[in-house]
């Protein structure tokens, strides 16, 4: 086995907090009309083909640590068609055996709620970063192909799951934005006052928002460079590069010296909401020059760097790591360094969802972990195998 990925597991054995989900109960949530699951401490694959609910699983458990789901805009599309409400219940085991009950329930018409040992949250701020977890999946191709708001959100869900003041800026920071967007597109023209005060809301926020985000790409980019170089142990030289309004000085000036253009076009031309983060190989841009297999080993690192900067730097607790779909598009031996990697105690609890069973079966000879094999079809879940 290749050195770096021992080190790596030594790493995590020697710093591991644990929040391991240990039941899952799960009404109405897409196409899941109803499920009750007991998962190993360790891995867990989930096999079957596509459209049977593999996702919708993952899908779930990541409602649970980030109150939303992935990729949907609505909280209300969560929910069965034909039902009335979606329930999510998880049962968590601290390192202590001590438990956890996160429960999350909607109506159509109402707003969510999220609860903590039966208590509701006030703000749901406040559970975010409670049980931290880092989804690899198929959509992750929008982070290199996407615009970049999803290379902001890629940096706003790592750094607000264990920074709250950063994620109370964002929220400032929308609220202020939307603000000053509606009085720049009203007619005739608004109070120059009531924008100068959203305007200094926005410079406030975004250069700290601003700062937040350069600290942890400055943090992250070593350890995403290390995990591309252990999958593909080949000659490629992969760069992060962040860029905001906001490092060609103070952001105040920039908004204000441009107000002329913004009322031109009813928007805000400046500000932290047009940041970008510019993902380089060999020094051209990845969307551009890599291949499918390049790209795909990118995400991959991306996102297990990830895992790795959220255990270290956050609350120490070990994320749970969902991996949905990962192995399309690379090649044998990229595969091959990818299951080494997971298959050890690494990465605590693990979810891996496939079609191609060969793959599990191969994570699992080469585990010495605990753990259990569902096979899902039409949104029910058998366990199939377990140790």
């Amino acid at each position: 086995m290749h050195a770096d990925i021992l080190a790596i597991r030594l790493f995590f054995h020697n710093f591991a907090s644990v929040m391991r989900l240990k039941h899952l109960s799960i009404l109405n949530y897409k196409n899941i009309a109803e499920a009750e699951l007991d998962f190993s401490p360790g891995l867990n694959c989930i096999i079957g083909c596509n459209g049977e609910g593999k996702t919708n699983l993952l899908d779930s458990i990541r409602f649970l640590s980030l109150c939303k789901s992935l990729g949907v805009t609505q909280d209300s599309l969560c929910i069965r068609h034909d039902e009335d409400f979606f329930m999510l219940k998880g049962l968590y085991e601290r390192e202590d055996c001590t438990l956890e009950e996160i429960h999350c329930s909607l109506k159509r018409g109402q707003k969510k709620i999220m609860r903590r040992q039966g208590k509701p949250y006030k703000r749901l701020a406040e559970h975010i970063g409670l049980i931290p977890v880092v989804l690899v999946s198929p959509s992750d191709g929008m982070l290199i192909a996407g615009g970049s708001e999803e290379r902001r959100h890629f940096m706003d869900v790592v750094i607000s799951q264990m920074n709250l003041p950063y994620l109370d800026a964002l929220t400032r920071y929308s609220k202020a934005l939307q603000q000053r967007n509606a009085l720049l597109k009203m007619d005739p023209p608004c109070d120059t006052e009531m924008l100068a005060l959203w305007e200094e809301q926005m410079a406030k926020e975004g250069e700290f928002i601003y700062r937040c985000r350069q600290e942890y790409i400055d943090r992250f980019t070593p350890i995403f460079q290390r995990y591309y170089d252990l999958i593909a142990q080949e000659h490629e030289k992969v760069t992060l590069s962040y860029t905001s309004h906001c490092q060609r000085g103070p952001l105040l000036e920039a908004i204000q010296r441009d107000r002329h253009k913004d009322l031109a076009v009813g928007y805000s031309l400046h500000g932290t909401h047009r940041d970008d983060l510019e993902m380089m190989i060999n020094g051209y841009p990845i969307r551009r020059e890599g291949s499918q297999g390049q790209n795909k080993t990118m995400l991959v690192a991306l996102k297990l760097a990830q895992y790795e900067f959220l255990h270290h730097t956050g609350n120490g607790t070990r994320p749970i790591l969902l991996l949905d779909d990962i192995f399309d598009r690379l090649d044998a031996q990229r595969v091959e360094r990818i299951v080494a990697l997971v298959s050890g105690d690494s990465f605590g609890q693990t979810f891996i969802t496939d079609t191609n069973r060969d793959h599990l079966d191969k994570i699992l000879s080469m585990t010495s972990q605990d753990y259990k094999l569902f096979y899902c079809e039409r949104g029910s879940f058998s366990n199939i195998s377990n140790r």
